[in-house]
């Protein structure tokens, strides 16, 4: 049974979770069934008098409550509890992100929930070695001193989470904020906020101290500029669209404070002649088909030598018609729908921008017309061929199942194709050369580059964009270091005489 006060309907109902309760408001809202339509749960809505409870609970959390003064070894207890939580619930919460989120529940099962779990637990059992106090000894000419590095947490930190990875996105964010000490403000999207609330459920029985960590629902354009231009907040971590980042730009600048953004992507995949091709073709539905490319890594642009490239496309194409849609809760469904009426709108527009462009629609590009598809937000895995960079569903980001596959004829062009585009999150090249696709990686401008591979995430490596996707990491060593600010304690060493220091204005 998923948290929650049961109205009236018996649709479950979700509070907000402040200052280690669970917190009912007037204002509700219905959370909608992606495959269904049908509304599936209330959920609570944050006005500015709980948006200012949540911020005043985490100042107090981090300023004098017992969180602030918890051990490296306190914390981990802490979050590895969290951990097991997640894994205690594990079926549950993949059937709730799949209801949700409309993502198949293989995906949910298999790849979210245990990622979710994992995350907390390596970040947990690595706190005390990334956070480590550092000594550095000073001897000059001058003076000598000894430096105490010390990594202490930012302060109250706005975790901003999207709607296409709901658990798992929030769950990278906060096992990092946690770990470095921090009190959290959580912020779902509040299309997909049921998991998270979930998750407040697994952080209260953890036994966290009240404040440490806050999870209101509210829409952006209520919450964000409330939250992100506060004086009393100390950093942003947010991961969403462009437009959504620039306001958040512009809210932090009333305030200056630290802030880490992943934003748009629109990847691109390099296959070379001597790939193997049935891999690059499956490890590219995958790349692209996955999540109903409702993803910012999704290679949405693949790019195939000319010589190759007919086979290339007839292979992926028959593949790609055979690719099951179905509601998220069936285990045989291999795409689901797109989150929402107005994301398959877009995607809808975008197919025929395509067609206008002189486009070459090989498979989909339409809303599925079978009677089992019609009260969802399904659409098909879509297919455009010979793909001209000067088109829009080339250079912009979709986020749906459109695949855009071009040919190229060297090296040379194929590197100049990948990097004309103003995102640069991830891309991914395929060739058995493992020197070559190496090579060709260093000249990709993106932060993320997989070779012969797709959607490698690891808790131990960083990941994060270059240009407009955005700036900072997740995950790593650089990823928790992001949630700590760096105090460098100076000590005079100097022996057998005062420091210089006293000399310049002494008397």
């Amino acid at each position: 049974m998923v948290i929650g006060y049961f109205i009236k309907t018996m649709i479950p109902h979700y509070p907000l979770f402040i200052n280690g309760e669970f917190k009912e408001t007037s204002k509700k809202q219905d959370v909608i069934n992606p495959s269904t339509g049908e509304v599936i749960a209330t959920v609570s809505i944050a006005e500015a008098g709980e948006i200012d409870y949540a911020i005043k609970s985490a100042r107090d959390a981090i300023d004098c409550g017992p969180w602030r003064n918890f051990t490296l070894a306190e914390r981990k207890d802490f979050i590895l509890k969290i951990s097991q939580g997640i894994l205690d619930r594990a079926a549950e919460l993949a059937s709730l992100e799949s209801l949700n989120a409309g993502k198949p529940i293989k995906e949910t099962t298999f790849m979210d929930i245990p990622s979710a779990a994992a995350t907390f637990d390596y970040f947990a059992n690595n706190l005390e070695k990334y956070l480590a106090k550092e000594n550095v000894e000073i001897n000059s000419s001058i003076a000598s001193a000894q430096s105490n590095l010390v990594r202490e947490p930012q302060g109250v930190v706005v975790l901003i989470v999207p709607w296409n990875y709901p658990l798992l996105i929030a769950s990278w964010k906060l096992a990092q904020a946690l770990a470095a000490g921090n009190a959290i403000i959580l912020k779902p999207s509040s299309l997909t906020p049921l998991s998270v609330l979930e998750l407040a459920k697994i952080i209260k029985e953890a036994g966290l101290p009240a404040g440490a960590v806050n999870i209101i629902n509210a829409s952006g354009d209520t919450m964000g500029e409330a939250l992100c231009s506060d004086s009393r907040v100390d950093m942003i971590s947010f991961t969403g669209s462009n437009a959504v980042g620039r306001k958040i730009l512009e809210y932090t600048s009333k305030n200056v404070k630290k802030v880490t953004m992943e934003l748009g992507g629109k990847s691109a995949a390099i296959v070379l002649k001597d790939a193997d091709l049935e891999s690059a073709v499956n490890g590219l539905l995958c790349a692209i088909f996955l999540n109903q490319g409702q993803m910012c890594t999704a290679m949405s642009r693949i790019l195939v030598e000319e010589s190759i490239y007919d086979d290339f496309v007839n292979d992926f194409v028959a593949k790609a018609k055979r690719i099951k849609l179905g509601p998220a809760l069936n285990f045989e469904t291999q795409m689901g729908p797109l989150m929402s009426e107005a994301q398959r709108k877009k995607v809808l527009e975008y197919v025929g921008k395509g067609k206008t462009e002189g486009g070459r629609l090989l498979c989909g590009g339409g809303i599925p017309q079978q009677e089992e598809f019609k009260k969802g937000f399904f659409f098909e895995p879509t297919v455009f061929g010979d793909a001209s960079p000067k088109m829009k569903i080339f250079k912009e980001e979709i986020f749906g199942p459109v695949a855009c596959i071009s040919k190229f004829s060297s090296i040379e062009e194929a590197a100049a194709l990948a990097n004309d585009c103003v995102f640069g999150l991830a891309a991914s090249v395929w060739s058995k050369d493992g020197s070559k696709a190496k090579n060709l990686a260093k000249v990709i401008n993106a932060g993320t580059v997989w070779v012969n591979t797709y959607g490698m995430f690891f808790n131990e490596l960083p990941y994060g964009g270059f240009k407009q996707s955005g700036f900072g990491k997740e995950l790593g060593k650089e990823g928790l270091l992001e949630y700590t600010r760096l105090k460098n304690i100076v000590t005079d060493k100097t022996e057998g005489s005062k420091p210089l220091v006293n000399y310049w204005y002494g008397f």
